[in-house]
């Protein structure tokens, strides 16, 4: 049996991502029965084709190289959050999101995609990317998602909307190709979720322009983007992506780590995505215990991979 996660973020929290892989390759006995890391999901910033959070930072031509062999060299995909659903066609040539794909241009990665534009031109350039169709589409009809499920696509982030819907998921004939985010931070049904979407794709995109006009490294300020689109004032507020590891299990979406070898697996489904790019790294850690470590292991495990993450640097401790 392998249960496949998809875990966050390998710019970022690449050195707290390799730890943990180390514990897995080293520690096995911590971990829940089957547990595989299928890939890394995430981008380097500042690509304009980045949809879902909002990422800030500027990743440099051997930093990028460096990540994408560490991760490769492991057996471990790369897939890309090129997610941007407001993207237009003068975006498809930017020059850094195209030196990312001939550096990963090898077979083994893939690209998450939201807009049919960005999607085709990755299909007709890169055609050896493996693509995953993303939650971001808010596919939450159920006939729409079974046609979604015929196409070519590697994957299919179902919306989270379907969690827990199990009168919907048993009826899924591709569940092989299914990936569920199990850790929702967003209530099912949100109003504004879509906006939110956009919205998240209009300031990578402000970023990215502020970054090429400003090689002073003058830093960027949100509230200016704020003032400039008072009609995502409402999705601005928002503060869901925050919640802790306590205060998502509250919400309808989640599902458990005892949900997914108790039922999910068993119905078929096999890949499951951890969301957190943006979580501060105790967050984040106590969702990759909780999912992916034996429940009798937690303390033991806890304590050895935070001794590892300052042993590495990741954390710095004056005592």
């Amino acid at each position: 049996m392998s249960v496949k996660f998809h875990l966050p973020d390998f710019a970022r929290l690449s050195k707290f991502n390799m730890v943990f892989l180390a514990m897995l390759e080293n520690s096995p006995e911590f971990f829940r029965e089957g547990v595989e890391i299928a890939s890394f999901y995430g981008v380097f910033p500042p690509a304009v084709w980045n949809g879902g959070r909002v990422m800030t930072g500027n990743c440099d031509k051997k930093f990028v190289k460096g990540i994408i062999s560490y991760f490769n060299d492991k057996k471990i995909p790369l897939r890309f959050t090129f997610t941007n659903p407001v993207l237009e066609e003068k975006h498809l040539s930017d020059s850094f999101c195209n030196m990312i794909m001939n550096y990963a241009d090898n077979g083994m990665n893939g690209c998450i995609v939201a807009s049919e534009l960005l999607e085709n031109y990755i299909r007709k350039n890169y055609p050896s990317f493996k693509i995953t169709s993303s939650t971001c589409k808010r596919i939450t009809d159920e006939n729409i998602l079974d046609s979604e499920l015929e196409k070519d696509y590697h994957l299919v982030v179902l919306d989270y909307d379907f969690n827990n819907r199990f009168d919907v998921l048993e009826k899924i004939k591709n569940k092989e190709k299914c990936e569920i985010l199990v850790n929702p931070c967003c209530a099912p049904s949100c109003k504004n979720r879509s906006d939110h979407y956009r919205c998240i794709g209009l300031e990578q995109i402000a970023i990215n322009d502020h970054m090429k006009k400003n090689p002073a490294n003058i830093p960027y300020n949100p509230d200016k983007f704020a003032r400039s689109h008072p009609e995502f004032s409402e999705v601005l507020r928002c503060s869901c992506e925050h919640r802790s590891i306590f205060e998502i299990q509250n919400l309808p979406g989640h599902i458990s780590p005892d949900d997914i070898w108790g039922k999910y697996v068993p119905m078929g489904f096999s890949n499951f995505k951890i969301e957190g790019r943006t979580f501060d790294i105790f967050n984040l850690m106590e969702h990759y215990l909780y999912y992916m470590i034996k429940p009798e292991c937690i303390g033991t495990a806890r304590l050895a991979f935070l001794r590892n993450l300052w042993r590495n640097g990741v954390l710095s401790v004056n005592a």
